[in-house]
């Protein structure tokens, strides 16, 4: 047993002054004393029992003080223990950030049916720790690995283009996802990698970082969004923002390469319910069942305390009613 507030149990010295004082006042009170002719009357008669049950209601009240002051801090038992199964992994998305992502053919966007997939497939996977990259001209960590849903979710709802400069290195976003994996412990360490387009920027080629997610043992999922053909795309001009069709071009070939090379596989998402399907399909793949080891499992018995206390304070009043009726 351990408790919650365990610097509230300094307060059991109040019950303990308690005792003190009403040893002391019993004490002063035998003092009191009287003459009489001889002792045989009081030695015959021994302890009444009515003497002994007077220090019952003082006894019960302290009693019920003592079993509060424990309730209020709290404490919980652990003897129970628990084993379960999980199908936890650790997985990082890596999400091509650069304009091209604003087209819309998807709705509304590229980017943002991307995001509303990815925190549907968030909120479907408690058991796994997940993070974020995003890559466009160059990459960075908007979220690392992490169990904490709630802010995954917020860090994938905020991101957006034009926070790093355009452009799309699928070389670097890749390198930065297996960075951010390589120490992890988890038996299956995985790399969801969407793009719209062909690798144009950065420092490290695609070729080398699917090498180094090889090395490590990174199993590299990749998703080429955008539809067949063209797709429209919001621009700019005097008359406001039109939206102009621009060519579709995606690296397909390499975005095989990746995922083969890794063990992963390779998906084209042209609208939404495809790139939903694929991540459900992703989602069935990877589920690598392990056994957690025992964990205690905590019981509150704040209540138990709570009612003894309630018990012991019911039966002062009984009993002390009952020595008010007695002659």
């Amino acid at each position: 047993m351990y408790f919650e507030y365990p610097y509230l149990l300094w307060l059991l010295v109040l019950p303990a002054l308690l005792v003190l004082r009403y040893l002391w006042i019993e004490w002063k009170d035998r003092r009191v004393h009287m003459r009489v002719s001889a002792l045989d009357a009081w030695k015959a008669g021994g302890r009444s029992v009515l003497e002994i049950v007077r220090h019952l209601p003082f006894l019960l009240r302290t009693a019920a003080l003592c079993l509060l002051i424990v309730a209020i801090a709290r404490p919980r038992s652990s003897t129970q223990v628990e084993k379960v199964d999980t199908e936890g992994i650790d997985i990082l998305f890596a999400m091509d950030v650069s304009t091209s992502m604003l087209a819309r053919d998807f709705q509304p966007d590229r980017l943002s049916a991307a995001k509303d997939i990815a925190i549907e497939f968030i909120a479907q996977r408690p058991s796994d720790r997940m993070g974020i990259v995003v890559f466009a001209g160059e990459s960075y960590t908007q979220c690392p690995l992490t169990t904490d849903r709630a802010t995954l979710i917020n860090l994938m709802k905020e991101v957006q283009t034009d926070l790093i400069e355009d452009g799309t290195a699928i070389g670097n976003g890749l390198a930065t996802a297996v960075a951010r994996l390589k120490d992890s412990d988890a038996k299956s360490r995985v790399v969801i990698l969407l793009t719209d387009g062909v690798n144009n920027r950065g420092e490290i080629d695609p070729a080398m970082a699917t090498e180094i997610a090889k090395t490590y043992g990174i199993r590299v999922y990749t998703i080429g969004v955008g539809a067949n053909g063209t797709a429209p795309y919001p621009v700019q001009t005097p008359w406001g923002i039109e939206l102009q069709k621009i060519p579709v071009e995606i690296d397909e070939a390499l975005l095989q390469h990746i995922a083969e090379g890794t063990g992963g596989r390779y998906f084209r998402a042209t609208d939404n319910t495809k790139l939903a399907e694929i991540y459900g399909e992703i989602g069935q793949m990877e589920k690598t069942r392990t056994s957690v080891d025992s964990f205690p499992v905590y019981k509150d018995l704040f209540k138990n305390y709570a009612l003894a206390a309630l018990v012991c304070l019911l039966l002062e009043l009984l009993i002390g009613a009952l020595l008010r009726r007695l002659p």
